[in-house]
């Protein structure tokens, strides 16, 4: 067997370092357990970044991968196939719009949404060729497209990347008065994240997403909701901005509706919105492929019974309370809402990735993010019991830490 260590510097020697790996090697994996190459077990408390909302191998979204698989995998959207309409209609239920665009990972589908707003603007709202602008918050994080990272503010993903893309105005997160002066004429859309992942799981002041949400129809303006990481259960609502009630003009979906099988994004929103979508104006050869479609269909369907929604907000609440029994002991805030918290650590203790170290050292997977932050998003199948063990095991780390 090839060890670990080898595999790790394989990969290190072989591969463009865009990526900063825990020095973890992943063989196997079943509902929120994963296994190295030489056999150890861990938690996965990450998720993929919510992509594996529903844990590793679920047998429903398993199913449908291997069936299509025996029988259609790819067609370029040149031709129709089989389960493209259920998929559109099954996601338009769920997000209550009347069209779906489908694509392929969460970036395309911001990249879709900013197109999709800049040709409205200009063949609904009037904005004259080329004025548009759409407003987006500080510390956000849409992707790394080039478009995407001209309006990032942080320099890792920003920086040494220009020209950039113009048409945004960057405005503090969670400041809706921010985002009033910042409208003007020429305004098509506010591109929001209800929560704020890579930022630290930052969640806004309450009412913040309802006071966009009337802004926006005040202004005439679209707002679009980037429920990439936030959306699909995590938070314990099939969306982040159900917690207030708001419904955007724009959802942008992706990892979680993949199942953690395939790459499955898509925007949604209604005919007066997605209907100046012509032939040729946009597109991906694999958008909305079979085999994508067959599993997008099934997590829908395990939306559908609310089961997940349930048990994330269930379950978040026990991850917070326990949490919050961390802070003045080497944690220092913490935020988040259902499976999904960003637990910042005392700076003066360690920084984020140490932390996440001791945590791997101790059979438990998480991500540092910004320095002193990690986040913990752990599939929504976790039990409790291996939950509370998780969240012990980082007391106990931080504890370490703290007495060293």
């Amino acid at each position: 067997m090839t060890t670990s260590a080898e595999l790790i510097e394989m990969s290190e020697r072989r591969s463009a370092h865009n990526y900063h790996p825990l020095p973890v090697v992943i063989h196997e994996a079943h509902g929120a357990w994963v296994t190295d190459v030489e056999g150890k077990r861990y938690l996965d408390c990450l998720s993929g970044y919510s992509s594996l909302n529903f844990g590793h191998g679920h047998p429903k979204i398993i199913e449908a991968a291997r069936n299509q698989l025996d029988n259609l995998t790819l067609t370029s959207r040149a031709f129709y196939h089989d389960q493209f309409a259920q998929f559109c209609a099954g996601l338009g239920d769920l997000t209550g719009k009347d069209l779906i665009l489908p694509m392929n990972t969460g970036a395309e589908a911001v990249e879709t949404a900013i197109k999709v707003a800049r040709k409205w603007g200009y063949e609904v709202k009037g904005v004259e060729p080329d004025q548009a602008n759409i407003i987006v918050m500080e510390g956000n994080f849409h992707g790394r497209t080039t478009t995407i990272v001209s309006f990032s503010t942080d320099p890792e993903a920003h920086d040494n990347f220009g020209p950039y893309t113009p048409g945004f105005r960057l405005v503090p997160y969670g400041s809706t008065e921010a985002i009033r002066q910042a409208v003007d004429p020429n305004t098509v859309a506010v591109l929001v994240e209800p929560i704020q992942g890579e930022a630290g799981v930052l969640v806004p002041p309450d009412g913040y997403l309802s006071e966009i949400r009337e802004l926006c129809t005040a202004q005439g303006i679209l707002m679009i909701a980037d429920e990439v990481q936030s959306g699909l259960g995590r938070t314990g609502q099939t969306f982040a901005c159900d917690y207030e009630g708001v419904v955007p003009d724009v959802y942008v979906l992706g990892k979680a509706l993949g199942g953690g099988v395939v790459p499955v994004s898509a925007i949604a929103a209604n005919r007066d919105v997605l209907g100046i979508i012509q032939p040729g104006q946009h597109g991906s050869t694999f958008g909305g492929n079979p085999l994508a479609c067959a599993v997008g269909i099934a997590v829908i369907e395990l939306l559908n019974t609310g089961e997940f929604q349930a048990r994330a907000a269930k379950l978040g609440e026990v991850l917070h309370a326990r949490l919050r029994e961390l802070i003045g002991k080497g944690v220092v805030e913490v935020r988040g809402r259902g499976l999904w918290a960003g637990v910042d650590i005392d700076p003066e203790l360690a920084t984020g990735r140490e932390v996440s170290k001791a945590l791997m050292a101790r059979s438990v997977l998480a991500k540092d993010t910004h320095g002193s932050t990690i986040r913990l998003a752990p599939p929504i199948v976790v039990s409790e019991e291996d939950l509370i063990w998780a969240v012990n095991q980082l007391a106990d780390a931080v504890y370490e830490l703290n007495t060293a």
